[in-house]
């Protein structure tokens, strides 16, 4: 295993990690309960588009996981801190369960797209006047470009092909601002003040959790669990420094082996 200084922080991802939608991954609370009682600070890193921030952590809650809201650094947060400093009025392409987190902004006569995973608004007529505003010069602004994640009717797509979709329609490239992108985690390590040599990454996603991570001095674990698919681990380069079945053996191998 690899050579690393203090370990102090752990990002944890929640969707396919901790949960799939209303069901718990078998074991987690109680891994995550052994986690808490080490030195280490965590933290929870999400790109779900989903719904906002405040259902997300009810919905935690009612599987008994014991998650805070300022605990919680999601993609949403990242997406609205751009486009206010940016100043603009964002046409938004996210759920309506999601809204709640852009609340107070200027959305009239927008000149910005902002896109997230919105299956009741990825239709022709919306997905035109997108790409209207985007071949004008407006900034299209993906808050990430996930292949697919898993419901629990199975896999599903992601925002990833439809904000493709546009950049291919209007020779426009997008600007990323969750995970896999290095700010998006400089941004939480620097709300519990470290640097990504201190902290280990946890989530099912090989290229936007793990890789991203690792991208910028973190150890990134795969977890087998949620969107996860036989040889993941293999797409990324350098791969997983750790690939577990699941959060718990995750937690244990940290618990064992690196604290």
């Amino acid at each position: 295993m690899a050579t690393r200084r203090a370990l102090k922080a752990v990002l944890i991802d929640l969707s396919g990690t901790l949960h799939v939608e209303d069901t718990a991954v078998p074991g987690a609370q109680d891994a995550l309960n052994r986690l808490r009682q080490s030195s280490v600070a965590v933290k929870f890193v999400t790109n779900t588009t989903k719904e906002c921030k405040r259902n997300l952590v009810e919905r935690l809650h009612s599987l008994n996981f014991d998650i805070h809201e300022e605990e919680i650094f999601t993609s949403l947060t990242a997406a609205r801190s751009l486009v206010e400093q940016r100043q603009l009025r964002p046409l938004l392409l996210v759920a309506d369960s999601a809204l709640e987190d852009f609340s107070g902004m200027e959305t009239s006569e927008p000149n910005a797209v902002v896109i997230g995973l919105a299956p009741d608004h990825f239709n022709y007529q919306t997905l035109n006047k997108a790409f209207r505003l985007v071949l004008d010069g407006a900034p299209l602004i993906a808050i990430h470009k996930a292949r697919y994640y898993k419901r629990k009717d199975g896999l599903a797509l992601g925002p990833g092909p439809f904000v493709t979709g546009l950049e291919y329609s209007t020779g426009c490239q997008a600007t990323v601002v969750g995970k896999p992108e290095g700010t998006f985690f400089l941004e939480a390590l620097k709300d519990i003040g470290c640097c990504p040599e201190e902290a280990i990454m946890i989530g099912d996603d090989a290229r936007d959790d793990v890789g991203g991570a690792q991208n910028i001095g973190m150890l990134g674990i795969l977890v087998k669990t949620g969107k996860y698919r036989v040889g993941d681990e293999g797409k990324i380069n350098p791969p997983p420094y750790l690939t577990c079945d699941s959060f718990t053996q995750a937690v244990d191998h940290i618990l064992q082996h690196i604290l």
